[in-house]
Protein backbone atom coordinates (compact mmCIF):
# COMPACT_ATOMS: atom_id res chain seq x y z
CA UNK A 1 0.00 0.00 0.00
CA UNK A 2 1.60 3.33 -1.24
CA UNK A 3 1.46 6.05 1.70
CA UNK A 4 -0.07 9.70 1.13
CA UNK A 5 3.54 10.39 0.93
CA UNK A 6 4.96 8.43 -1.33
CA UNK A 7 1.65 9.13 -3.82
CA UNK A 8 2.01 13.41 -3.33
CA UNK A 9 5.86 12.95 -3.84
CA UNK A 10 5.50 11.06 -7.13
CA UNK A 11 2.58 13.59 -8.41
CA UNK A 12 5.04 16.07 -7.27
CA UNK A 13 7.88 14.89 -9.07
CA UNK A 14 5.88 14.04 -11.95
CA UNK A 15 4.09 17.69 -11.73
CA UNK A 16 7.59 19.19 -11.49
CA UNK A 17 7.97 17.42 -14.78
CA UNK A 18 5.28 19.00 -16.33
CA UNK A 19 3.01 16.56 -16.03
CA UNK A 20 -0.27 18.62 -15.58
CA UNK A 21 -2.58 15.98 -14.77
CA UNK A 22 -0.38 14.73 -12.10
CA UNK A 23 -0.30 18.55 -10.54
CA UNK A 24 -4.05 19.11 -11.10
CA UNK A 25 -4.31 15.60 -9.23
CA UNK A 26 -1.76 16.51 -6.61
CA UNK A 27 -3.20 20.50 -6.21
CA UNK A 28 -7.23 18.75 -5.56
CA UNK A 29 -6.03 16.04 -2.83
CA UNK A 30 -3.90 18.99 -0.98
CA UNK A 31 -6.63 21.62 -1.64
CA UNK A 32 -8.98 19.34 0.26
CA UNK A 33 -5.88 18.13 3.37
CA UNK A 34 -5.91 21.92 3.50
CA UNK A 35 -8.90 22.88 3.56
CA UNK A 36 -9.74 20.21 6.33
CA UNK A 37 -6.63 21.66 8.27
CA UNK A 38 -7.86 25.61 8.06
CA UNK A 39 -11.76 24.36 9.08
CA UNK A 40 -10.60 22.89 12.33
CA UNK A 41 -8.77 26.13 13.22
CA UNK A 42 -10.62 29.24 11.08
CA UNK A 43 -13.57 30.72 10.49
CA UNK A 44 -15.01 29.48 7.31
CA UNK A 45 -14.04 32.47 4.73
CA UNK A 46 -10.66 32.60 6.72
CA UNK A 47 -10.08 29.08 6.39
CA UNK A 48 -10.81 29.40 2.74
CA UNK A 49 -8.37 32.45 2.16
CA UNK A 50 -5.49 29.84 4.05
CA UNK A 51 -6.19 27.69 1.71
CA UNK A 52 -5.84 29.39 -0.97
CA UNK A 53 -3.10 31.20 -0.01
CA UNK A 54 -1.01 27.84 0.66
CA UNK A 55 -1.90 26.51 -2.48
CA UNK A 56 -0.68 29.75 -3.98
CA UNK A 57 2.65 28.84 -2.03
CA UNK A 58 2.71 25.18 -3.12
CA UNK A 59 2.62 26.88 -6.47
CA UNK A 60 4.94 28.88 -6.34
CA UNK A 61 7.54 27.13 -4.40
CA UNK A 62 6.37 23.34 -6.40
CA UNK A 63 10.41 23.60 -8.24
CA UNK A 64 12.06 23.87 -5.26
CA UNK A 65 10.41 20.60 -3.63
CA UNK A 66 12.94 17.66 -3.35
CA UNK A 67 10.44 15.09 -4.17
CA UNK A 68 12.48 12.47 -2.20
CA UNK A 69 11.72 14.30 1.35
CA UNK A 70 8.08 13.69 2.96
CA UNK A 71 5.71 16.20 1.47
CA UNK A 72 3.71 16.22 4.50
CA UNK A 73 5.98 17.92 6.87
CA UNK A 74 6.32 20.22 3.93
CA UNK A 75 2.71 20.93 3.56
CA UNK A 76 2.13 21.26 7.43
CA UNK A 77 4.69 23.92 7.56
CA UNK A 78 3.25 25.78 4.99
CA UNK A 79 0.05 25.49 6.37
CA UNK A 80 0.88 26.55 10.13
CA UNK A 81 2.50 29.97 8.71
CA UNK A 82 -0.96 30.49 6.43
CA UNK A 83 -2.82 30.06 9.71
CA UNK A 84 -0.12 32.38 11.47
CA UNK A 85 -1.18 35.12 9.21
CA UNK A 86 -4.29 34.82 9.24
CA UNK A 87 -4.50 34.58 12.42
CA UNK A 88 -2.25 38.05 12.93
CA UNK A 89 -4.88 39.68 10.04
CA UNK A 90 -7.88 39.00 12.79
CA UNK A 91 -5.50 40.26 15.96
CA UNK A 92 -5.09 43.43 13.72
CA UNK A 93 -8.90 43.73 13.40
CA UNK A 94 -10.46 41.41 15.53
CA UNK A 95 -13.75 43.04 14.22
CA UNK A 96 -13.16 40.84 11.21
CA UNK A 97 -14.23 37.40 12.99
CA UNK A 98 -17.53 38.84 13.93
CA UNK A 99 -19.63 36.83 16.02
CA UNK A 100 -18.53 33.75 14.47
CA UNK A 101 -18.65 30.55 16.27
CA UNK A 102 -15.28 28.53 15.78
CA UNK A 103 -16.12 24.91 16.36
CA UNK A 104 -12.64 24.43 17.86
CA UNK A 105 -10.90 24.23 21.21
CA UNK A 106 -9.37 27.51 22.38
CA UNK A 107 -5.52 27.52 20.68
CA UNK A 108 -4.58 31.28 21.84
CA UNK A 109 -1.81 29.74 23.73
CA UNK A 110 -0.52 27.88 20.59
CA UNK A 111 -0.96 30.59 18.30
CA UNK A 112 0.91 33.42 20.88
CA UNK A 113 3.73 30.49 21.20
CA UNK A 114 3.93 30.66 17.63
CA UNK A 115 3.84 33.65 16.75
CA UNK A 116 6.79 34.41 19.70
CA UNK A 117 8.65 31.11 17.83
CA UNK A 118 8.23 33.01 14.41
CA UNK A 119 9.96 36.32 16.37
CA UNK A 120 12.88 34.35 17.93
CA UNK A 121 13.54 32.74 14.82
CA UNK A 122 13.52 36.06 12.48
CA UNK A 123 16.56 36.90 15.29
CA UNK A 124 18.62 34.49 13.29
CA UNK A 125 20.11 33.70 10.18
CA UNK A 126 17.78 32.26 7.12
CA UNK A 127 19.68 28.98 6.88
CA UNK A 128 20.23 28.94 10.67
CA UNK A 129 15.87 28.94 11.34
CA UNK A 130 15.58 26.80 8.31
CA UNK A 131 17.64 23.85 10.26
CA UNK A 132 16.30 24.22 13.87
CA UNK A 133 12.49 24.30 12.15
CA UNK A 134 13.29 20.99 10.23
CA UNK A 135 15.14 19.44 13.25
CA UNK A 136 14.13 20.53 16.90
CA UNK A 137 10.59 21.53 15.54
CA UNK A 138 9.53 18.65 12.63
CA UNK A 139 11.43 15.98 14.40
CA UNK A 140 14.12 15.63 10.69
CA UNK A 141 17.21 13.84 11.64
CA UNK A 142 20.11 15.75 10.70
CA UNK A 143 20.52 14.06 7.38
CA UNK A 144 17.38 15.05 5.85
CA UNK A 145 17.98 18.49 6.93
CA UNK A 146 20.84 18.76 5.26
CA UNK A 147 18.93 17.29 2.03
CA UNK A 148 16.05 19.67 2.27
CA UNK A 149 18.34 22.73 2.64
CA UNK A 150 21.25 21.87 0.45
CA UNK A 151 23.74 22.47 3.55
CA UNK A 152 26.51 19.73 4.48
CA UNK A 153 25.34 17.81 7.39
CA UNK A 154 28.28 19.61 9.58
CA UNK A 155 26.86 22.94 8.45
CA UNK A 156 23.31 21.53 9.56
CA UNK A 157 24.77 20.74 13.37
CA UNK A 158 26.75 23.83 13.23
CA UNK A 159 23.55 26.31 12.20
CA UNK A 160 21.46 24.65 15.06
CA UNK A 161 24.27 25.13 17.55
CA UNK A 162 24.87 28.83 16.29
CA UNK A 163 20.72 29.47 15.67
CA UNK A 164 19.81 28.22 19.21
CA UNK A 165 22.88 30.11 21.17
CA UNK A 166 21.50 33.55 19.03
CA UNK A 167 17.55 32.45 20.52
CA UNK A 168 19.17 32.02 23.68
CA UNK A 169 20.76 35.68 23.67
CA UNK A 170 17.52 37.20 22.40
CA UNK A 171 15.83 35.89 25.33
CA UNK A 172 18.55 36.30 27.97
CA UNK A 173 18.64 40.15 26.69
Amino acid sequence: MVSLDERWNALMAAAQRGDDRAYERLMGEVSGWLSRYFHRRLPPAAAEDATQEALLAIHVHKQKYQADAPMTPWLKTIARFKWIDQLRGHLRSPESLGETEVPIADHGPAARAAILLELLLAEVKPAQAQVIKLVKLHGATVEEASKASGQSPSLVKVNIHRGLKRIGQTIAD
